[in-house]
């Protein structure tokens, strides 16, 4: 079976700089699978899911996403650090907001924001402004902006890394529960080596100058796993001796 992302030889520079941020790098993502990226400040984590989203404009290579056409939905749907919504929209109508352009109807639209709301467990808090919203809140509600539009592919950039410690493990736990039901293909990136192996099938390792994948490393435990395992411990100090 193909797989739903396929990039190939991709580089990236940044401006008119000479030397790329990441270079020649091959990546595969499988339909439902769950991806971590991790690596240290600077490697470009974030610029390859922005050139995966079609946010930034690699300087070569290819991204090939294979998804049928289907003018109800979106090939991909990305989360980022900071929830963005916006604050003169109410919790659902910030969530029916990447709906615009697609063929739905007005029900249809609605029904997918209900649907995305209580898969968020935020039904009952969706007609408050963005400020009477938790930090964890405003998070899942990114999240459910992203899944209204029914995309093959979930993109997140570090969404947790701005709450707590507490509403973070939370939060890993909610979107396991979201992934579980919907199973999406999920490329999620993080500093967090533990974050990435709690959450993810496979955590692939950015490193370098250019950088380039220097693990790609599968997570063969089962769920759910348990914080502090001997097992996740063991994979973390793997991960972290190859960045």
């Amino acid at each position: 079976m193909a797989p739903i992302l396929n990039i190939e030889g991709l580089s990236y520079h940044y401006g008119e700089s000479p030397e790329p941020v990441f270079a020649n790098l091959d990546l595969r993502i499988e339909d439902g699978e769950f991806i971590a990226v991790v690596g240290g400040s600077g490697v470009g984590k974030s610029t390859l899911l922005r050139c995966v989203a079609g946010l930034a404009t690699a300087s070569h290579g290819s991204i090939s996403l294979q998804v049928e056409e289907d003018n109800t939905r979106r090939s991909r749907g990305v989360v980022f650090q900071d929830g963005r919504l916006m604050p003169w929209r109410r919790l659902r109508s910030n969530v029916a907001y990447g709906l615009k352009g697609l063929k739905l109807t007005a029900q249809e639209k609605a029904n997918r924001v209900d649907e995305v709301l209580k898969l968020a467990r935020l039904d009952e808090l969706a007609d408050r402004w963005p400020h009477q919203l938790s930090g964890g809140q405003i998070q899942r509600g990114g999240i459910a902006r992203a899944l209204a539009v029914k995309p093959h592919l979930l993109l997140m950039d570090e969404p947790f890394s701005a709450v707590d410690a507490i509403t973070r493990q939370h939060l890993q736990d909610q979107l396991l529960a979201i992934w579980e039901q919907t199973r999406k293909a999920v490329m999620f990136i993080t500093h967090d080596i533990e974050e990435a192996i709690y959450l993810a099938d496979r955590v692939v390792v950015l490193s370098g100058s250019p950088a380039n994948v220097v693990l790609d490393q599968a997570i063969d435990l089962p769920r759910p796993r348990r914080r502090g395992s001997d097992a996740l411990q063991t994979l973390a100090q793997d991960i972290a001796n190859a960045l």
